[in-house]
């Protein structure tokens, strides 16, 4: 029987004002996002925040690639 796999992503009024983070941590995920936009490298972010790991960032990217990638297969459909 599969287990429910636990959040990467949460977002709670009590943390951040619902600002979505990864969970576990008050680290937002936009953070990472602004740090990607701006040329920082995911090292750099991990220094930066060491209470999110590598394999959550590499999680979250490859969640959102997934994502785009079904919107867009979407909108080609209509």
């Amino acid at each position: 029987m599969a287990t429910a796999k636990a959040p990467l992503i949460t977002s709670s009024p009590d943390v951040l004002g619902s600002t979505p983070v990864f969970a576990g941590t008050r680290v937002p995920v936009q953070t990472l996002i602004e740090y990607l936009e701006g040329g920082e490298t995911i090292d750099d972010f991990l220094q930066g925040f060491p209470t999110v790991t590598r394999d959550e960032v590499i999680a979250f990217l490859e969640e959102a690639k997934t994502s785009r990638l079904t919107e867009h297969l979407q909108e080609d459909s209509r």
